[in-house]
C-alpha cells in the first residue's frame, strides 16, 4: 500500500484538502494534518490517520516512516514561506522537511491571488528543489458545469503530477 501525508493548511479551499482524500484510490494509506488556522471539522475516513499539527514527534515526521508523497492542500503563504527557510516548527513543515531532505514527492497548492514577489521568490527556489508548486488553477477545456467538475479537474491534476490513476476529469483529446 503506498503511503502519503495531506496536510490542510490555511482557511480557504480547505474543501479541496478534504475531497483529495476522498478521491485517492484504495491502495492509498493517508496520513492528515489539518493545520490551527484551517479550523476544519470533518469525518474520519477510512484509510486516513489525524495528527495534530503540534505533534512533531508522530511517525510522519521521520524519514524512515517511509511516505511516498506529500500534498499541502491548500498551502498557506506562510506554511510555503517556512518550508522555503526549513522552518520545521509544527508538524506540516517537518513533514515538508523530510519530503525535500528525502528526495520524495513534494506537492504545494497555494491559494493566494495575487502571489507576491516574495511568495514568487519562495516558490521559485522550492521548485528548483524539486517541489511541485500547482495552484488550484481551472482548465476549462473540460467545459465544467459545476463548482463539483471543477474540484474534480484540479484533484485530477494534483493526482497526475503525484502518479495516482484516476478517471476525474476529461482529458484532452486531439483531432486526429
Amino acid at each position: 500500500m503506498k503511503k502519503i501525508i495531506v496536510a490542510i493548511s490555511g482557511s480557504s479551499g480547505v474543501n479541496l484538502g478534504i475531497k483529495f482524500i476522498e478521491n485517492l484510490p484504495e491502495n492509498f494509506k493517508s496520513y492528515l494534518v489539518v493545520s490551527d488556522n484551517a479550523k476544519v471539522v470533518f469525518k474520519e475516513e477510512e484509510n486516513t490517520t489525524v495528527y495534530q499539527n503540534n505533534d512533531i514527534s508522530a511517525s510522519i515526521a521521520s524519514g524512515s516512516f517511509g511516505c511516498d508523497a506529500m500534498a499541502i492542500i491548500p498551502t498557506s503563504m506562510n506554511t510555503l514561506a517556512k518550508i522555503s527557510y526549513g522552518i520545521a516548527d509544527n508538524l506540516i513543515t517537518r513533514a515538508a522537511s523530510v519530503m525535500i531532505k528525502e528526495r520524495k514527492t513534494l506537492l504545494l497548492a497555494p491559494r493566494e491571488m495575487p502571489y507576491s514577489s516574495i511568495a514568487l521568490e519562495n516558490m521559485l527556489k522550492l521548485s528548483n528543489l524539486g517541489v511541485i508548486i500547482a495552484p488550484p488553477v481551472l482548465g476549462y477545456y473540460t467545459d465544467p458545469k459545476t463548482i463539483k467538475d471543477m474540484e474534480r479537474f484540479m484533484i485530477g491534476k494534483w493526482f497526475d503530477l503525484l502518479k495516482i490513476e484516476h478517471n476525474l476529469y476529461k482529458r484532452w483529446k486531439s483531432d486526429e
